[in-house]
């Protein structure tokens, strides 16, 4: 408005706005000033939103184009005399402008033909033709990854206590992922209807946005002035700026919004997902394995997230939403879970991991030349940090003596049954796995399983009929070969985890691989209601489920214990700020030791180049801000 009355022109604005936008940039072509610039992104910013009021959508799609360019020459062009103030409040407003000015016209552009990398458009803005390319930039996806794309401004995120939104120039997105065939072995790691972050920022290629920029008057038949943009859609996963005329712009990122997305789909729900893998583990076997919600990464360190019993992977995160924000750990880490029925004993399930890690190795990686996938983190809640554990010591016969005290080669019994015995009772440290954290963990078992949970659980928990009618076989085959009880007669989760477990002392006992440092996490709720009093009368001092005797383990690296009970222990801030710690540590002893300690392994050792540095491994960390310290859901 001080523009226009010093200009003589507010009686214009109730006139045709293309007009009197066309009539500022010939006095700023007569007298070039930035002010006029802003004053062109406020007025087609105005005039594109009564149009979109109005249905008006050609019109709304052209201004909304035209407030963007200008909003972009306010804070980019280097043609003006006075360079723009990033102090001066107008500069952030122009900010602002561009953000929302472009998220209106991606609006309408993603309603007529949607956002698809590779596709173009052309946007008219008063008198000047701008040719609009799409163009993902992205190392871990790929334009046929990319289906279709909300907005994170249509949605609020509940369920997770922190809310990682970052400010700069672009449009944060929620990109939904296609699922596509004849994709890369990753594929099959990626679980259907996936949601991640991307940010949306248009880049003006060519100069020219002005009608004047062939004089006050352009030659005949020279034709409309013509501007050539990019609309880079960026992982803010990977690169949280980008450079404009020289100048490094920081991204408007959200990571937290399309992660709550994701987790709210039905499919996803906490209850349903746990409670099928508890109470019908066959079921749930078809869902069994390791599942990646960002793009593999031969260059980042794996961390693993084990969920417990009665849980599912939903469980993490929480701890996953605030690790992830570190752009730090993010640089080096990349987090996978692994899913699995928790109603089947837990050395069941450990034997199934090994075989799944196996297998995952062979897929993505089966030359062994990538150093980051030798470098692994297992972090384990409840019964899963018993799983996660067994995937690092050395078994010996240990494990077999709790089923009979004669050797394996004399049992009588058909290959595949062989096979999975072997598998369960008979193996190695993973070599790739570097440290373990168990958080909340009966490493000697827990009360809470005790004559009456394990008989409900024996009532409730549907034992899969081939296993039980395999069992039946094997002892029918080899009379008086089976020790009195044997764990094969263990039929539960529930009843894998009492203190009396034949599996639970030798487990205790057996030899890690010496490469291996473990870490513990140990709850310790309060007593203040009747239902703690209750729990803590049953289980013993500690979580409510764990006692601190239990909880507890001799000979770990590293021992906390965190104001939490069993349930809440891996959400709260002090166990995810711990395991962050541990992860840093993990970096920095890597430094000293880039083959890390007690094995070596035959696979390049070189540094890896990302942009803006160097990552990986190998790489010498730099220093960090501090992080902050239900499962989730983005409501529209």
């Amino acid at each position: 408005m001080q523009m226009l009355r010093r200009y003589d022109l507010v009686e214009r604005l109730d006139g045709d706005r293309g007009e009197l936008l066309r009539e500022i940039d010939a006095i700023d072509h007569r007298e070039p000033s930035r002010e006029h610039l802003y004053a062109q992104a406020e007025l087609a910013y105005v005039g594109a939103k009564k149009a979109e009021s109005a249905k008006r959508l050609t019109d709304a799609f052209e201004l909304y184009g035209a407030s963007v360019l200008h909003a972009y020459r306010y804070l980019f062009d280097t043609g003006y005399a006075a360079q723009s103030n990033p102090f001066d409040p107008q500069f952030r407003r122009a900010c602002d402008l561009y953000n929302s000015a472009l998220e209106g016209t991606l609006r309408i552009a993603q309603a007529n033909g949607g956002l698809e990398p590779g596709k173009s458009h052309v946007i008219h803005c008063n008198g000047v033709e701008c040719e609009l390319q799409i163009v993902l930039k992205s190392r871990g996806w790929h334009a046929d990854d990319l289906d279709h794309v909300e907005f994170v401004t249509d949605y609020e995120v509940h369920g997770l206590r922190n809310h990682y939104h970052n400010f700069g120039l672009g449009v944060p997105l929620i990109a939904m992922r296609r699922h596509h065939e004849d994709a890369d072995a990753d594929e099959q790691f990626y679980p259907p209807d996936l949601s991640f972050p991307l940010t949306a920022l248009l880049r003006i290629e060519a100069e020219g946005i002005r009608t004047a920029q062939y004089g006050p008057q352009p030659p005949e038949g020279a034709g409309p002035p013509i501007t050539r943009a990019v609309l880079e859609l960026y992982d803010p996963l990977e690169t949280t700026s980008a450079t404009i005329a020289g100048v490094k712009v920081p991204l408007e990122t959200d990571l937290s919004t399309p992660l709550a997305y994701y987790l709210s789909q039905p499919a996803l729900d906490d209850d349903r997902v746990s409670t099928l893998g508890l109470l019908k583990p066959e079921k749930a076997a078809a869902l069994t394995g390791l599942y990646m919600l960002e793009p593999y990464s031969p260059d980042k360190i794996p961390v693993v997230m084990v969920h417990g019993l009665w849980s599912s992977p939903v469980t993490w995160m929480e701890m996953f939403n605030d690790l992830r924000s570190d752009p730090y750990i993010r640089d080096y880490y990349q987090f996978w879970f692994y899913l699995y029925p928790t109603g089947q004993p837990f050395w069941l399930s450990a034997g199934k991991m090994r075989i799944d890690l196996a297998n995952m190795r062979g897929a993505l990686d089966p030359q062994k030349r990538a150093p980051a996938l030798d470098q692994m983190v297992l972090v384990g809640h409840s019964m899963g940090g018993l799983v996660s554990k067994l995937q690092t010591i050395d078994s010996g016969d240990e494990f077999w003596r709790t089923v009979s005290e004669k050797p394996f080669a004399e049992l009588q019994a058909d290959d595949e049954l062989r096979k999975q015995l072997a598998s369960t009772y008979f193996f190695q440290p993973n070599p790739s796995i570097r440290r373990v954290v168990t958080i909340g963990t009966p490493h000697k078992g827990s009360d809470f399983s005790n004559d009456f949970t394990r008989w409900l659980g024996n009532k409730l928990i549907r034992i899969p009929s081939q296993m039980l009618r395999g069992r039946n076989e094997l002892f029918a085959k080899n009379p008086g070969f089976f020790v009195d009880k044997p764990s094969l007669l263990i039929n539960t989760s529930i009843d894998s985890l009492s203190p009396h477990s034949p599996f639970i002392p030798p487990l205790l006992t057996a030899e890690p691989g010496p490469w291996v440092q473990y870490h513990n996490v140990v709850g310790q709720a309060d007593d203040d209601g009747f239902t703690e009093k209750i729990s803590m009368w049953i289980a013993g001092e500690g979580d409510g489920v764990v006692s601190l005797a239990s909880a507890q383990v001799e000979h770990a690296a590293s021992q906390i214990v965190v104001p939490a009970d069993h349930m809440s222990v891996h959400r709260h801030p002090q166990s995810i700020l711990e395991v962050r710690r541990i992860l840093l540590a993990h970096l920095d002893e890597l430094r000293k030791y880039p083959y890390g300690r007690g094995v070596h392994y035959a696979s390049s050792t070189e540094d890896i180049s990302h942009e803006g540095g160097t990552a990986g491994p190998m790489a010498s960390p730099r220093p960090s801000p501090r992080m902050s310290a239900e499962p989730a859901a983005a409501v529209r």
